[in-house]
C-alpha cells in the first residue's frame, strides 16, 4: 500500500521507500522513474497551473445551489483524495464497477448499485433495465428494435419534464395519467415501467399510491430523487419503501464527482442497466461513460456522507444564513426570511425582500453587479421572479442559498451585497 502521512497525503520519503522495495521484488527498471512522476504530480497539486486562470474562467462563490450550470458542488477533500490517487493506476474498468456497485449497496441498505453519468444517465439506463426485463430483450436492440416490443412508461402528467429525453433515447412510450383512474386504466400488456418525479409540485396521486398500484400490476416503479438529498436518510428511505430502482445525482447533496450519480434498487434490474452501459460498445448507454476516478469518487462520497450528520450540518448553513442576515438587516424597507424546501434542496435558503423604489436597485440588477464584481457571486436564480418557492420570493426578493458556500464565503456575500444595496448607483 502507499505510505500515508498523518493528513492522509502520500509522502515522497514514504513513497520512495515503498517503491525502491517493489522495483527490486519486480525488477521494473522504468517503474521508479514513472512512480516518481505520477507522485510529484499528487505533491505538487497545490502549485499546479491554475487552468481556471489559464483560460480566462472566473471561479465564483456559489450562493445559488447545487445547479448544474454552476458545476453544482465541491467535493470535499477526503473525495478530492481518492480522485486523484485513483487517476494513479489503470484498473478493468467492469471489474471497479462491480466492486463499486456491491460496496455502495452494502451502505446504502439496497440490493444493487450502479455508478452512473448523473441521474440522467440514471434513468436512461432504468429504462433500457426494464424494456430487457419486460421483453427478455439484448442491449443492442435498444432503441431501434423497442417499437415491436413491450415499450410503455406511465407517468402523471404533472411529472413530465425536460428528463423525459433520458427515457425516450431508449424508444420507448410515454403514458399520460392524471387521477388514480386513469393510472390504473393506463396498465397494459405494453407496459414496462412506471416513472415517479419525487420533488414534483403537482400531481394527483402521492408516491405511496403510485408505487402500490404499479406493483399490483407487476410493473417496476422508477423514482427520479435527482436533488432529493439531504436527508441522508433519503438515500435508503425510497428503496425501503418498495421502489425498483431510485436515481441520484452525484454532484448535488451527495458532494461526489459532478458527472457522476447512482442508480439504486432490485439487484436484477440494476444488473440489467450495468449491461446497457459503457464500456459495451453496443448499448444506449455507449456515451454515458463514467472515468475510474468518477467511480472511486462516488464511493469516496458515500463515505463521506455517511459520517455526516443531517441536524449539524443544518445548523451550520443556518448560520451563514444569519451572518447575511446581519450584514443587510439596515437596508431600508429590509425584510428577511428563511425558507427550506419539503424535498429537492431540502436545505434553508435566505428571501431578502426589499422596495427597489426605496433602495435605488431591483434584486435582479444586484444579480448582475455581483456577477460583474470579483469574486463573482452567483444568487439563486429564482432572484427577482416568482419561481419555485411560491409566495417566498417574487420580483422584488433576492434569494440566497448558503450551503455550497465555502469558509468564509458567507461574510464576503454579506458584504458584496451589503455594498451593492447601499451603493445602487455605484
Amino acid at each position: 500500500m502507499f505510505a500515508m502521512n498523518d493528513a492522509g497525503v502520500l509522502t515522497r520519503r514514504r513513497f520512495l521507500g515503498w517503491s525502491q522495495a517493489a522495483l527490486a521484488a519486480v525488477g521494473a527498471s522504468g517503474f521508479l522513474a514513472s512512480s516518481q512522476q505520477a507522485l510529484a504530480t499528487v505533491d505538487n497539486a497545490g502549485a499546479a497551473d491554475d487552468y481556471y486562470e489559464k483560460l480566462g474562467v472566473a471561479k465564483i462563490i456559489n450562493a445559488a445551489g447545487t445547479y448544474t450550470f454552476l458545476t453544482a458542488a465541491v467535493m470535499p477533500p477526503q473525495v478530492q483524495r481518492a480522485v486523484a490517487r485513483a487517476a494513479l493506476h489503470p484498473v478493468v474498468l467492469n471489474e471497479l464497477l462491480t466492486a463499486s456497485g456491491e460496496y455502495i449497496a452494502r451502505r446504502l441498505r439496497c440490493e444493487g448499485a450502479l455508478v452512473t453519468s448523473g441521474a440522467s444517465g440514471a434513468l436512461t439506463l432504468a429504462t433500457a433495465a426494464c424494456i430487457c426485463s419486460a421483453n427478455g430483450a439484448k442491449p443492442e436492440q435498444i432503441p431501434e428494435g423497442v417499437a415491436e416490443m413491450k415499450n410503455e412508461v406511465i407517468v402523471q402528467k404533472a411529472h413530465r419534464y425536460e428528463y423525459d429525453h433520458a427515457m425516450l433515447l431508449c424508444g420507448v412510450r410515454i403514458v399520460e395519467v392524471v387521477t388514480v383512474d386513469d393510472y390504473k386504466r393506463a396498465f397494459s400488456p405494453k407496459t414496462i415501467m412506471t416513472n415517479f418525479f419525487n420533488s414534483a409540485e403537482a400531481g394527483e396521486i402521492d408516491r405511496q399510491t403510485w408505487l402500490d398500484i404499479a406493483h399490483q400490476h407487476s410493473v417496476p416503479c422508477h423514482m427520479d430523487a435527482a436533488a432529493d438529498m439531504p436527508p441522508i436518510e433519503n438515500l435508503w428511505k425510497y428503496t425501503g419503501m418498495g421502489y425498483d430502482l431510485v436515481c441520484f445525482s452525484g454532484g448535488k447533496g451527495i458532494r461526489g464527482p459532478q458527472n457522476a450519480g447512482l442508480l439504486l434498487g432490485r439487484k436484477h434490474l440494476t444488473d440489467l442497466a450495468a449491461t446497457n452501459d459503457s464500456p459495451i460498445s453496443d448499448a444506449v448507454g455507449r456515451g454515458m461513460k463514467v472515468a475510474k476516478e468518477q467511480i472511486v469518487g462516488m464511493v469516496a462520497a458515500v463515505d463521506w456522507l455517511l459520517e455526516q450528520n443531517d441536524a449539524q450540518d443544518e445548523a451550520e448553513y443556518t448560520r451563514r444564513t444569519e451572518t447575511i442576515i446581519r450584514a443587510v438587516k439596515d437596508i431600508p424597507t429590509m425584510k428577511t426570511d428563511i425558507f427550506t424546501p419539503e424535498i429537492a434542496n431540502r436545505v434553508p435558503h435566505l428571501f431578502l425582500a426589499y422596495d427597489p423604489q426605496a433602495v435605488g436597485i431591483t434584486p435582479k440588477q444586484v444579480q448582475e453587479r455581483l456577477r460583474t464584481q470579483r469574486p463573482r457571486i452567483e444568487l439563486n436564480p429564482a432572484t427577482g421572479s416568482a419561481g419555485r418557492f411560491g409566495p417566498h420570493s417574487n420580483e422584488n426578493t433576492i434569494v440566497v442559498a448558503t450551503w455550497m458556500l465555502q469558509p468564509g464565503e458567507a461574510e464576503i456575500v454579506g458584504r458584496h451585497l451589503h455594498d451593492v444595496l447601499s451603493h445602487p448607483h455605484a
